[in-house]
């Protein structure tokens, strides 16, 4: 918008002079200077939105606590993989402004080279166990062999060993499991993102359609009413399951949420989360109300709970009073996020070994001392598993910032590790 400003002059006609010439004698033209105009207020930067930033901290922090402890009642208190699902479908929305196929290229590949090095590290291990995918009853022979491509590229479930080792070896015989199982959130994730072009159109014409139909498919697939077996089953319904929270993602990022009263989304939300909790009541499973083994509870619970957080979004960029103090670490969890979440399972089953190293320890040859570790031996994995994975976000956290054509960084917390300069020019940070 242009602001124009006019300016006045003024040409004073002087009567005939005592020299009697007959003409005025022009003035000189002046032009009252303009006021100046009252400074814009400064544009807002574009930059990450340190809530989201937040969340999904607090969402993989939630996701190693669960792992470690296996207290069901987290999947209640903060339904972390409905959140990262939703942040990741608000991001993708964000991105679809540019050309679809440059951005599902781009996605794949800050994905993949990550995948790549926890595979190396993890085949290397059930080979080196004695592994063979081709004779392992469970995986069908050849079938096992085409099976390794989802640890390149995981549009399905890779193939593992149910036991592999001892019980009596540094890892305990299921280590694997544990290890390769975290890769159906790849696989879910990588599905969202090839889909997401047709979802958004699709969300854009018929908004409320496309937002609830996650939740109807869930209510088919996710209860028994349609069975669909091995693992093209567990693909389709974890796509159901957080089908709705990704949408959700693009109803924040296009403002749907923010048109509806705040009062009016919050009860529908309540709703809906109370449903799930009736439903889980009633559909309990072998570890009670872990919203994991019930789907249509942990559809509706996290649908419910990410609509409250995402209405309540306060767009900061900056974290806000106490909650700055945590802002290198929340900067450093985002650009290690895929690290962090691929090594947690197989980094806490390390400490198991460390730990047990106490035990040879001369003070820690007495009953006591020996139950007192025993009793605190959960409280020392959980200090310990933090250490381990700074470590591994130091030793392979660099390879996303190459898939995403960055710098490679050990450390990126934000921090500044340069001195300003002086400079009369802009300083690009």
């Amino acid at each position: 918008m242009t602001h124009g400003y006019t300016t006045g002059t003024g040409m004073n006609p002087e009567p005939a002079g005592t020299y009697g010439t007959p003409y005025t004698v022009p003035q000189q033209r002046t032009t009252e200077p303009a006021p100046e105009p009252a400074p814009a207020p400064a544009p807002k930067k574009p930059g990450r939105d340190r809530y989201l930033d937040l969340l999904r901290s607090i969402a993989l922090v939630r996701v190693v606590v669960y792992h470690l402890f296996g207290w069901a009642w987290l999947t209640v208190l903060f339904p972390s993989m409905g959140v990262m699902f939703a942040l990741a479908g608000s991001l993708m929305a964000r991105s679809l402004k540019r050309p679809a196929a440059g951005v599902i290229r781009s996605r794949v590949r800050r994905l993949l080279p990550p995948l790549w090095v926890f595979s190396a590290v993890v085949l290397a291990m059930m080979f080196a166990n004695g592994w063979n995918p081709s004779e392992d009853p469970d995986h069908g022979g050849t079938w096992g062999l085409i099976e390794l491509f989802n640890y390149i590229v995981p549009i399905g479930a890779p193939p593992y060993p149910w036991q592999i080792g001892s019980k009596s070896g540094l890892l305990e015989d299921t280590w694997a499991v544990q290890a390769a199982g975290v890769l159906w959130y790849l696989r879910a994730y990588l599905w969202f993102v090839l889909a997401s072009p047709l979802l958004l159109w699709l969300f854009r014409k018929a908004p409320w359609p496309t937002l609830l139909a996650p939740l109807g498919l869930t209510a088919i697939v996710g209860t028994g009413l349609v069975t669909i077996p091995g693992e093209t089953g567990n693909a389709v319904s974890d796509f159901a399951v957080y089908g709705g929270c990704w949408v959700l993602g693009f109803a924040h990022h296009d403002g749907l949420l923010k048109q509806i009263p705040r009062y009016v989304s919050v009860s529908c939300a309540s709703l809906i989360m109370a449903f799930g909790l009736w439903w889980a009541s009633n559909h309990l499973g072998p570890d009670g109300w872990d919203l994991n083994d019930i789907p249509l509870a942990q559809a509706t619970w996290s649908f419910g709970f990410v609509v409250i957080l995402l209405q309540y979004s306060p767009s900061w960029q900056e974290l806000p009073g106490r909650l700055a103090k945590w802002d290198k670490l929340v900067t450093l969890s985002n650009n290690r996020a895929v690290t962090i979440y691929l090594w947690h399972n197989l980094l806490i089953m390390a400490t198991v070994p460390i730990i047990d190293l106490a035990y040879e320890l001369p003070f820690m040859q007495s009953d006591r001392a020996v139950a007192a570790l025993d009793g605190a031996y959960t409280i020392w994995m959980f200090a310990l598993v933090w250490p381990l994975i700074g470590l591994m976000v130091l030793a392979v956290g660099w390879v996303e910032d190459i898939a995403a054509k960055r710098k490679p960084r050990l450390w990126p917390n934000g921090a500044k590790t340069d001195r300003p300069r002086a400079s009369t020019g802009s300083h690009r940070g």
